[in-house]
């Protein structure tokens, strides 16, 4: 079989390509694993989003040609996002595959089909990395746009960033007000909308002098004992209501030294990504998938081209509810 022939399989179409890589086995990193962003496939290229009363929601998406959504008259701005588009691109020449075959079989389609899996499992998870630095800068009241800059909701917005001095070198803050405080800060933000709790990423100056703190230290003591005990590895304790995490964020998008960030779990439509089609004209006005992956033929046949793209937009609809704590 040639490999002209091999990319007429089934097995590499556009759309078999894509299924295997959104099948491909997936190892969620420590924003993704928590659960706290809302994923969705939009079939346009930006979203809309509406602000009424400082807080940002999701217009609803409509087909191509229908009538606009109607604003009833009051006093509201919309913003348009346009999202991220994160492509990689690998060669697969055709003597990396010549003479090889799967174990046990001399099946030629298999044998590419596993270099392939392999080289999509590499683009996948750079493109999940990438996911996560964005949705730490999220939850710091940031986003990419389309070019991939660096933008602040809150000066989009012109949201009001809360920031709370937690004291901590001083031996006698009372850090329990402290947590009383940020829980208030977060009440006021949310307006009534439920939430499941207070949850907060420290980076790890910030979280070492919170647990050496003299109103902190004893309690801190207590739940490592008792987490030793279950084999746990404890870097996250709650105390006064609020539960505090150390994370320092992925190697490109960190948590500011010194700093951590406050925000409610489990409040619907806080935290959203939202994944566009691909730009291929098999996919114009499809619904947006979390990945996609193509071949091509390299010119006179001497190997393929695969491409791996996801075009994601991670957002906070609500950045006025992520405070900012200082040591």
């Amino acid at each position: 079989m040639s490999m002209l022939d091999l990319l007429s399989a089934d097995g590499f179409t556009l759309t078999s390509l894509t299924a295997a890589v959104n099948k491909l086995p997936y190892k969620p990193a420590k924003i993704s694993s928590m659960g706290l962003f809302e994923e969705q496939g939009v079939t346009t290229t930006s979203v809309e989003v509406e602000v009424q009363n400082n807080v940002l929601s999701l217009l609803p998406v409509e087909p191509r040609g229908a009538s606009g959504f109607v604003n009833p008259r009051t006093k509201r701005q919309v913003h348009s996002f346009s999202i991220p588009h994160l492509p990689q691109r690998d060669t697969i020449m055709a003597d990396v595959v010549q003479n090889i075959r799967a174990f046990g079989t001399e099946d030629q389609t298999q044998a590419v089909m596993d270099v392939v899996n392999q080289r999509m499992a590499r683009m996948r998870a750079a493109n999940e990395y990438t996911i996560e630095s964005h949705r730490v800068a999220a939850l710091q009241g940031q986003y990419y746009d389309a070019a991939g800059n660096v933008q602040s909701l809150f000066t989009t917005f012109g949201v009001t960033e809360k920031v709370i001095s937690m004291g901590l070198a001083t031996k006698t803050t009372e850090i329990l007000k402290k947590c009383t405080a940020i829980l208030d800060a977060v009440d006021e933000a949310m307006g009534g909308t439920p939430y499941d709790g207070v949850h907060v990423m420290c980076s790890p100056t910030f979280f070492d002098n919170l647990i050496v703190h003299p109103k902190v230290k004893e309690l801190y003591l207590n739940s490592v004992s008792n987490a030793t005990l279950r084999g746990e590895n404890r870097t996250t304790f709650e105390f006064g209501g609020v539960t505090f995490e150390r994370y320092r964020g992925t190697a490109d998008v960190k948590i500011k030294d010194g700093e951590a960030r406050a925000f409610p779990k489990g409040a619907p439509g806080l935290f959203i990504t939202r994944f566009a089609p691909a730009n291929y004209a098999e996919t114009v006005n499809t619904i947006g998938l979390p990945m996609y992956a193509k071949m091509e033929a390299m010119e006179f046949n001497k190997g393929y081209t695969l491409e791996v793209q996801s075009n994601p937009l991670n957002l906070c609809t609500r950045p006025e509810a992520l405070i900012l704590l200082t040591a």
